[in-house]
Parts: C-alpha cells; sequence; structure tokens
C-alpha cells in the first residue's frame, strides 16, 4: 500500500503537487493557527536547502574546472555580459515604474534586522573580503562569493595535478549532490505547505491587501523583465524568436525556483535543463553556479523599487541624475546580495543612503519587505534562476551561429 502510494506521488506533477501543498498550508493556517507544529515542515525544508546548497555550489565548480575548463572561451565573456546588462536594465525598469506608479509605505514604529552596509564602499569592501574568508568558513557561512572564488582557485589547481581517479570522485561528489538536492524538492510540497501555513497564521491573509500595490509595482516589474525585456536581449543577441526558449526556461527553472526560494538549490535544475537544451558541459557546470551569485536581475529589482517607495513616503524628491545613480548602487549591490546575510532586502538601506533617509526609517522598510517576501522573494528568485539558463544558452547559441552551426530546431521554428 505504501510503495503504491509512493509511486503515485512520484507520478504527479510536481508543480500540481506544490498547488496542493499551498492550498493544504494556507486552509491549516487559517482553520488551525495554533498548532506550530505545522511549521516545522517549513523550516525543515528551508533547513535542508541552506545545508547542502553552499556544499553542491563548491562541488559543481571544482569539479568542473578540475575535469575540463578549456572551453570557457569567448562564451564565458558572453555569459558575463549578459548578466551585468540584464541586471542594469532591471534597475532602470524598477525606477521607471516607480516614477509612474510611486508607491509609500506605511512604516511601523519599529522594525528589526541584522546590520546592512553603510555605504557602496562597504558593499565592495564585503565582497573582496568574502572572496578571500576561509574556505570553511564560507561553507558554514553560505557565503558564495567565497564559495565560488576558492571552488575556482581547487578546480584549476586540481586540474594540473589530479589523476584521472581523482576527477572521477570529485564528479561523483558533485553527481551525489545534485541528487540529494532533487530528492528534497521532490519533497518541496511538504516543506511549502509548511511556510504557508506558518505565513498565514502569523500573518493572515490580509498581508497580501495591505501592500497590495506595493507588491504589484514589485511583480509587474520583474514580469515585464521576465516577458519583454530579457526575451528582448535573446532576440537582440541570436537574431530569431525569442520565446520558444523564454517559455522553457521560465517552466522548467522558474516555476521551480519559486516555490524553494533559494537559486543555489535550484542549482541541479538549471544543468538538468542546460543539459536538455543541448549545451557545452563545460560551460554551463560554471556559468550556472556563478549565475546563481552575480545574476540578480530580481534583487535589483527589489533594492530599487523599495528605496523609491522610501523616499516617496518621506516626501523626498528624486530627480532624474540620483535615479541613474541608484540604478548603477542597485546592480552592484544586487550582484553582492548573495555575500551579505538576508540578501537583497539587507541593502535596501544601503540604497537609502543616497537620499539621506536615516537607518531606523529604512530599517523599517526592510521590515516591510520581510512581510511581503513571501511572494517578492519568491517571484525575485524564479527571475533570477530563469535568467541563469537563459543567458547560459544565449551565448551558447550564439557561438553556434558563429560556427555556422544550426540552432535547435524549438528555437528555430
Amino acid at each position: 500500500m505504501l510503495s503504491k502510494l509512493v509511486a503515485c506521488y512520484n507520478s504527479t506533477s510536481l508543480i500540481l503537487r506544490i498547488f496542493i501543498g499551498i492550498v493544504i498550508g494556507a486552509l491549516l493556517g487559517v482553520v488551525i493557527s495554533s498548532q506550530e507544529w505545522i511549521g516545522i515542515f517549513g523550516d525543515t525544508f528551508v533547513g535542508a536547502l541552506k545545508a547542502v546548497a553552499p556544499v553542491l555550489v563548491f562541488a559543481l565548480v571544482t569539479s568542473s574546472l578540475a575535469k575540463g575548463g578549456t572551453k570557457l572561451d569567448r562564451r564565458f565573456g558572453t555569459v558575463l555580459v549578459l548578466y551585468m546588462v540584464s541586471t542594469l536594465l532591471a534597475s532602470l525598469i524598477a525606477v521607471a515604474a516607480s516614477f509612474i506608479f510611486p508607491q509609500t509605505i506605511a512604516l511601523a514604529n519599529e522594525a528589526s534586522a541584522d546590520s546592512a552596509p553603510a555605504g557602496i564602499g562597504q558593499v565592495l569592501k564585503n565582497l573582496l573580503i568574502n572572496a578571500v574568508s576561509n574556505p570553511i568558513d564560507a561553507l558554514a557561512r553560505a557565503n558564495y562569493i567565497g564559495i565560488l572564488v576558492w571552488a575556482c582557485i581547487f578546480g584549476l589547481a586540481l586540474k594540473s595535478i589530479a589523476g584521472d581517479g581523482t576527477k572521477q570522485m570529485l564528479n561523483d561528489f558533485a553527481e551525489a549532490l545534485s541528487k540529494i538536492v532533487r530528492w528534497i524538492i521532490n519533497l518541496a510540497p511538504f516543506g511549502i505547505m509548511g511556510l504557508v501555513f506558518t505565513t498565514v497564521s502569523s500573518n493572515g491573509m490580509g498581508i497580501f491587501k495591505n501592500y497590495g500595490t506595493l507588491l504589484a509595482v514589485l511583480v509587474g516589474s520583474m514580469l515585464f523583465m521576465a516577458l519583454v525585456v530579457s526575451p528582448l536581449i535573446v532576440a537582440i543577441t541570436l537574431k530569431c524568436n525569442p520565446y520558444p526558449l523564454v517559455w522553457r526556461c521560465l517552466k522548467q527553472s522558474g516555476i521551480t525556483a519559486f516555490f524553494t526560494r533559494s537559486s543555489a538549490a535550484n542549482i541541479p535544475v538549471n544543468m538538468e535543463l542546460c543539459e536538455e537544451l543541448g549545451l557545452d558541459k563545460e560551460m554551463y557546470s560554471v556559468s550556472i553556479p556563478l549565475g546563481a551569485t552575480i545574476n540578480m536581475d530580481g534583487a535589483a529589482i527589489t533594492i530599487a523599487i523599495m528605496t523609491l517607495a522610501a523616499a516617496h513616503t518621506l516626501g523626498i524628491v528624486v530627480d532624474i541624475p540620483t535615479a541613474l545613480i541608484l540604478c548603477v548602487l542597485a546592480t552592484l549591490g544586487a550582484c553582492g546580495a548573495s555575500g551579505v546575510a538576508g540578501g537583497s532586502l539587507l541593502l535596501i538601506p544601503l540604497a537609502c543612503s543616497l537620499f539621506g533617509i536615516s537607518n531606523d526609517a529604512a530599517m523599517q522598510v526592510v521590515g516591510v519587505g520581510f512581510i511581503i517576501g513571501v511572494v517578492q522573494d519568491s517571484l525575485e528568485t524564479a527571475l533570477n534562476s530563469a535568467g541563469d539558463v537563459l543567458f547560459t544558452a544565449t551565448a551558447e547559441y550564439r557561438a553556434w551561429k558563429k560556427q555556422g552551426k544550426p540552432l535547435p530546431d524549438f528555437l528555430a521554428k
């Protein structure tokens, strides 16, 4: 009987299972909000993802560089350019949306959060410090900038001295970690049920009404980026209809990332999709983990919109030159978000300092961000993760065209 239930569970679409988990979690949050033990499912799910993701990134990059890494050539440079251009455009979209639909926030009397960087110099300093931090400490604190740097160093060192047996062992270790993440994601419906239960039981369904317009601007900007701007970048680069590739990335990467809320944990999903797209493994096994660290379109949008909402709330007039500086600041800050505890929200005070907004007021905005994070953070992660595959594939297919190799059938139509 149990084996039949497990078989039925595994044969059902993950998206359908997750939807059922959301419904059950919301209903339980309304009906039996006092049963806090249900939230343990969510805490366990998030904890498992957080535990395995740093080791996974280190193993994947190290293994890839140790056994190969000779084919990164110009494609890798193209991926980096696409990552940075898309993040800058995302911040410009967010600023434009905030000017067209200015938002204000009902600030609470008190709000708390971890310490945030005090300026762009502090952000750059944090990036450098994180890059050269102790590798064991980087893994323990999920410092992805440090993890990425040390993985590259170890991978390149092993490439010249490791034998075939060692390289195969590294590859097997990376594959094992990827399989573990797939197991965890397969149990996502239970974890998401717990997360939704905790959110609804703590804040009630009114959370979406109280900050509805702010959420609408955030969601609208992210959707515009995902459905208009990113496809436009692909179309200009490949000179073809980008939407078959865009839809595939959103469906197979974005939806999963929306519910797991972790770009790093979604790496195995993205790498499996890259394999389906026929991409070079030596390329995507490095660009995908890198994208999970620096490709942060959603984070740039969050930083810019929340900062301008704080400025509008306090009656601060924002001119165009200052708004453009904010775009650059949001872009740089977003790239370093994974190296700062709390992600993109804790970079809001940095951007607020551009307008002379006090740290107390900025931290209240951060508090609001944590409240709406159930939607904002999910969509932000989906946009970031889908973009990792989208731009990796775009760089690869661009190289194909230059070599006279035809594009895949689904994209060439």
